[in-house]
């Protein structure tokens, strides 16, 4: 198989990961170092003093929200990943009835921003229904939904890349259309679909930070609740950013290895 323009060889390209991480945490040190020394130091050139021990009182919501944003995240990946894998399947049919409201849904998540469309959910679909949903059940709805139509392009995208002649051996040994794809494509088509999946559930977690919008108790909302309670805004929103570097930066690591291995694989 012809390999990628950027594609490196294994050494290098676990090097270069090596390299980046190193350089991830070095500019991590950085950023603490900067804190302390503006901690300690008193104030700024801007006259503003640092304090983030005013934070400490309130650690135990910090954390609450935390969880509760990853948790939340797991299950709208969970939800989404189930909704991608039937949109994905139905959008193989050749039946037009059954591809064109599919790919309609599809465009209109993906097309449309999703603080737009958690608005929407929360305060124009109980009105054109006339049923009544909490903002948790409004936004799970509405981020599974989104996060489904890009994981249905993702699972599309990687069943159809799956070699055309494996399916015909495997329906000329007599394998029947359901065992031809839980069999031969869909492992085929797992491994390469790994990456692009990762990167998108790390896209919900960082949406997730919308949430905030419908007062759904994550860490943004949490962190708001305690700027206005103690005043300290910089240091809140500055704890809340390096709560989520500090989540996403192995994730995405893990991201890329999975990325690296899978070319290392091919080639």
């Amino acid at each position: 198989m012809t390999k990628p323009f950027f594609h490196v060889d294994s050494g290098t390209g676990r090097q270069g990961l090596g390299k980046l991480t190193r350089w991830m945490i070095g500019l991590c040190l950085l950023a603490g170092a900067i804190a302390l020394i503006r901690k300690f130091g008193g104030s700024t050139s801007a006259g503003y003093v640092w304090d983030f021990q005013a934070l400490w009182k309130y650690r135990s919501l910090l954390l609450s929200g935390l969880a509760y944003t990853l948790v939340f995240t797991v299950i709208c990946i969970v939800l989404g990943l189930f909704v991608g894998l039937v949109t994905g399947l139905g959008r193989l049919s050749s039946n037009l009835l059954v591809v064109a409201p599919l790919r309609a849904y599809i465009e209109l998540f993906r097309c449309t921003p999703v603080l737009v469309q958690l608005v929407w959910f929360y305060y124009a679909l109980p009105v054109l229904t006339g049923i009544e949903m909490s903002a948790v059940v409004a936004a799970t709805l509405c981020l599974a939904l989104y996060g489904g139509a890009f994981y249905s392009e993702i699972i599309r995208g990687g069943i159809i890349s799956v070699d055309v002649g494996q399916v015909e051996a495997a329906k000329a040994i007599g394998m029947r259309p359901h065992q031809v794809m839980r069999r031969v494509v869909l492992p085929q088509a797992f491994k390469k679909m790994v990456p692009p999946l990762m990167n998108q559930s790390i896209m919900q977690l960082k949406n997730t930070s919308l949430l905030s919008v419908l007062a759904v108790p994550d860490l943004l909302y949490q962190g708001q609740v305690i700027a206005h309670e103690i005043y300290r805004p910089l240091e809140t929103y500055t704890f809340i950013a390096i709560a989520y570097f500090a989540v996403l930066l192995p994730v995405t690591i893990w991201a890329k290895r999975l990325e690296f291995g899978d070319y290392d694989r091919e080639a």
